[in-house]
């Protein structure tokens, strides 16, 4: 007949060793999955409620002053329109819902800036462009009004005097460059306008 106490005895003996190999098992299971684990990959966290309004509310926070633009002809919806400084031709027609079917697109540089109180004709295609401010006419005259050196192409600057191809795109590259002129007076931070050639521009160009 077994001893009851050498029975016992046994039965730990095998306790322990079965807990010792479950636990060599365990080790064994975390240093494989630490080693094949990627690295570098963080947790995803979907942003509460609150942070997502903060996002948005960003985005889409104006990026200038308020302006507002009068854009006519082949757009979807003509209208006035407010935008903000700093917005381009593109903006303006985004905002009247982009270009109407027929409109001739490559007669608007949809890259250049705009300014308060601009009007924007979009024209069809096979239509003649609205004159430039200040551009020349067949007749050789200037239509009325200042040339707008931030919207102004390097057609209607050289009708300047004092200005040509050289100093037109020297205008232009500047304002690409630094941003819309707030002043008539930044025409003298171009380089090649000194006092003499804006005292001939002062009273012919606006912005």
């Amino acid at each position: 007949m077994s001893d009851p106490g050498e029975v016992r005895r046994a039965r730990v003996r095998i306790g322990v060793g079965a807990a010792v190999v479950v636990l060599f098992v365990g080790l064994a299971c975390a240093v494989l999955f630490s080693a094949f684990a990627p690295k570098g990959q963080s947790e995803v966290v979907a942003p509460g409620s609150g942070a997502t309004g903060e996002a948005e509310s960003a985005s889409a926070a104006p990026s200038g002053a308020a302006i507002f633009v009068h854009i006519l002809g082949a757009v979807a919806v003509p209208g006035l329109y407010e935008l903000h400084e700093g917005d381009r031709a593109v903006d303006a027609v985004a905002a009247a819902g982009g270009f109407a079917e027929g409109a001739d697109q490559a007669q608007l540089n949809l890259a250049r800036f705009v300014t308060d109180g601009e009007q924007i004709v979009v024209p069809v295609v096979g239509a003649a462009p609205p004159p430039a401010p200040g551009a020349v006419t067949g007749g050789g005259a200037v239509v009325a009004g200042k040339v707008n050196i931030n919207t102004a192409d390097a057609a209607a600057l050289e009708t300047l005097p004092r200005v040509g191809p050289a100093m037109a795109a020297r205008i232009i590259e500047w304002r690409e460059t630094n941003g819309r002129f707030t002043a008539v007076e930044d025409l003298m931070s171009v380089t090649g306008v000194g006092e003499k050639t804006f005292d001939s521009l002062k009273d012919l160009v606006t912005v």
